[in-house]
């Protein structure tokens, strides 16, 4: 599996639609996928495979997350990094400028949309076009964002390994997520990256992705958003429901707006052909 060193972390990324590594000469577009919180880029691959016939397609794994794992050693550096969502678009640079990638295009979903948002704004340039997919701005809560960190304190401290081993545990993992089923091994592979995530770093970005610092920020930086974007919701996400979506998107004239009917927060998994019959448009 192919690794490569960015900010003191080995991160894992693999190629679909091309060799690895890819021929610096290729004169194929790039598109790059972005997970979201406690996952991997494993869900991505369905649709990087949907879409290689036009683009070389880039996953990896975020600092912390899936197979980017952070070493012991390192826990003392990784904490003193932090974990802002503008020091994951700082890795996505680094990884773009380690793989000699001048531009691309993004597919970000949750977590990793808001990581692509401060991408966009932070190294104008570098990205011609962007899709995310479940992300929008919230308003602070206080009680309910309190109530939020200390479920989620509970949620990232209790993760016995031998949960992995129950035989229904993935579904009801997942059941919050969905709103029409997925195949099994994702259920399975989403489970397991959840429980393989590094605890500093799944409680850290906890932390930072709500807060109240970003409902203040995001509303700026989807405003300034500058290349076309495509912004797509799941009509029943719970996580982060389609009306927040919507008022980001509507921010900003650069931003496109897609529902996609009797989904949840993976509507890329829930119904790939209407997911991806809004990407193909956008993407022309």
């Amino acid at each position: 599996m192919p690794y490569i060193e960015v900010s003191q972390v080995n991160h894992y990324y693999e190629w679909i639609g091309t060799d690895t590594p890819r021929d610096p000469a290729s004169p194929r577009p790039v598109m790059v996928f972005i997970h979201g919180w406690a996952g991997s880029a494993r869900y991505w691959q369905s649709t990087a495979m949907a879409l290689a016939d036009r683009y070389d397609c880039l996953l990896y794994d975020m600092r912390g997350f899936g197979r980017s794992r952070i070493g012991p050693d390192q826990q003392e550096a990784a904490a003193a990094r932090g974990y802002e969502l503008e020091t994951y678009a700082e890795d996505l640079a680094a990884l773009l400028k380690a793989l000699n990638l001048p531009q691309v295009s993004i597919n970000a979903h949750s977590t990793g949309a808001s990581v692509a948002v401060y991408f966009l704004n932070q190294y104008p340039g570098l990205c011609d076009r962007a899709i995310l997919t479940c992300n929008g701005i919230f308003e602070y809560d206080k009680a309910a964002f309190e109530a939020f960190y200390k479920f989620g304190g509970y949620v990232v401290a209790f993760r016995p390994q031998w949960l992995g081993k129950i035989p229904l545990m993935p579904r009801f993992f997942m059941a919050r997520f969905l709103s029409r089923p997925i195949p099994a091994a994702e259920k399975v592979a989403f489970l397991e990256d959840f429980l393989a995530a590094d605890y500093g770093t799944a409680l850290g970005t906890i932390f930072t992705s709500v807060s109240k610092k970003a409902t203040e920020v995001m509303p700026v930086e989807f405003a300034r958003i500058a290349v076309p974007t495509l912004l797509v919701s799941g009509e029943f996400d719970k996580i982060t429901p389609a009306e927040l979506g919507r008022k980001a998107a509507d921010l900003n004239p650069n931003i496109e707006y897609a529902l996609v009917k009797n989904t949840g927060h993976f509507p890329m998994l829930e119904d790939p052909e209407a997911y991806l019959g809004y990407v193909n448009k956008f993407l022309g």
